[in-house]
């Protein structure tokens, strides 16, 4: 007996398991943790076979089978996982780690081949098309699950929406009675299904608009039963665990190599738009308010000998601190800004987290800080210094001596190493692009090597 499906050419299957523990779903987003690093590799290979599959589209009007193999699997392994997940709850066995079919694990997902695609509408099914099911789907499994990329948006079903809803309702449900009520998996069913015709349809595998139809239940509507032996499929090596992880490999070099190139971009965008006159690097103004004599900025330490290594001088370059108004300046070594700090009402200045903490220290008024010989650079309403080694501290005083220091500072920096670092950011970042996608591409090209030549040498089938 074998089950042949019609219809929509995305099938999707699924069959509540009985005996579902009580407690283990509250545990499964730990047990997946696995599965979902591997993901987040195996869908930045969907996006990129996803961009060269849209180009063979547009230009041949065939999806290269070794991709689409790579693609459906992706979303077979998305799904099983989801199922087991918060997609569903509806099984405790755990997804096995494959792009394969799995045809005895209890969530199955198949995607017909097209033969032939059409090349006008790749240009728009992916985006324009598919909008209203956007709508819909982004309802169903909560906005947190689009992952969109150039050549298409694909919907990963992980739970949230009324999907992530209902499965914690169904959660809830085992917990307390030990049964999944059928009507619930049913219709959690009905939004999975559609999710994934979703998904295929914007992922470029098939030109067959998805339905406006809520198909409910493990069973397509229309699968019938045929009494008959079914015709194995041959083996063949295509995507072997090797190929697969050198996906994964050449998806972290790209997104690793992307993160470093784009640090690079920005700091050279950075170094070329955002000098003063001066050639100066600034920081944001920010508001300091102390109530006691002075206010006292944390050490800084620098540090570039081979034992420590650290920011050099010719990094940094000139430093300068700005105020918006006439309060003394002071930039000395922290020993010497501790001891004449010591007797003195001051405020210690911090920053957690983007957020300015002042430390109240009693004391009395200070001696003339334009009097005392150890500053390293010193003025009023700015100072620049030519940064060194050591321990420093930044002090800011009212010109008078007065209680309640209250001003606006800015720090600004010369860092002429900032464009050469940016470029070697830049080419280092791209050269991990080009050898991520290079492994990627070769595991595509063996894979596709490997199908051809157990495709021919598989013996023909019977002729029915």
């Amino acid at each position: 007996m074998t089950a042949a499906a019609t219809g929509y050419p995305v099938h999707v299957h699924a069959r509540l398991d009985s005996g579902l523990s009580r407690w283990l779903w509250l545990v499964k987003w730990f047990l997946a943790i696995p599965h979902y690093l591997v993901l987040v590799f195996l869908w930045v290979g969907f996006a990129v076979f996803s961009v060269v599959a849209f180009f063979a589209i547009l230009f041949t009007g065939r999806y290269p089978r070794v991709l689409f193999d790579f693609n459906a699997g992706v979303l077979r392994w998305s799904w099983r996982v989801a199922y087991y997940t918060y997609g569903a709850l509806a099984t405790d066995r755990y997804p096995p780690f494959s792009l394969g079919a799995e045809p005895d694990y209890p969530a199955t997902l198949d995607i017909a081949y097209p033969e032939h695609l059409s090349r006008g509408l790749v240009l728009v099914k992916w985006w324009l098309l598919a909008i209203p099911h956007y709508l819909i789907v982004g309802f169903f499994v909560g906005g947190s699950t689009y992952v969109t990329y150039q050549a298409g948006e694909t919907i990963r079903n992980s739970g949230g929406g009324l999907i992530g809803l209902l499965v914690f309702f169904a959660g809830v449900a085992l917990l307390f009675t030990g049964r999944y009520p059928k009507s619930l998996f049913d219709f959690v069913l009905g939004m999975d299904r559609w999710a994934l015709r979703v998904a295929a349809y914007a992922g470029l595998m098939t030109d067959a608009y998805p339905p406006f139809r809520f198909d409910t239940g493990g069973d397509e509507p229309a699968t019938t039963t045929i009494d008959q032996a079914p015709k194995p499929a041959p083996e063949h090596r295509g995507w072997t665990p090797g190929r697969v992880v050198s996906v994964v490999i050449g998806a972290l070099l790209l997104m690793t190599g992307g993160a470093i190139g784009g640090t690079g971009g920005f700091g050279l965008w950075a170094d070329s738009t955002q000098r003063d006159a001066a050639g100066f690097l600034s920081t944001g103004s920010e508001s300091f308010h102390g109530t006691g004599y002075a206010l006292e900025f944390g050490t800084v330490e620098l540090r570039w000998t081979d034992a420590d290594w650290g920011l050099a001088d010719s990094w940094l370059g000139e430093v300068r601190v700005k105020a918006d108004d006439d309060v003394f300046i002071g930039i000395a070594r922290t020993d010497d800004v501790t001891r004449y700090l010591s007797d003195v009402e001051h405020d210690e200045v911090s920053m957690v987290q983007s957020r300015v903490t002042y430390l109240h220290r009693g004391g009395g008024a200070p001696a003339d800080p334009a009097a005392q010989n150890f500053w390293a650079a010193s003025g009023t309403g700015q100072v620049t210094w030519r940064a060194e080694q050591g321990n420093w501290t930044a002090v800011v005083l009212n010109a008078d001596r007065s209680r309640v220091v209250d001003t606006r500072l800015a720090a600004q920096a010369e860092v002429p190493a900032l464009r050469p670092v940016s470029i070697g950011l830049i080419v280092g970042g791209g050269v991990m692009v080009l050898l991520g996608l290079a492994l990627m591409l070769a595991a595509a090209l063996t894979a596709g090597r490997s199908r051809r030549d157990d495709t021919s040498a598989a013996p023909a089938g019977p002729t029915p």
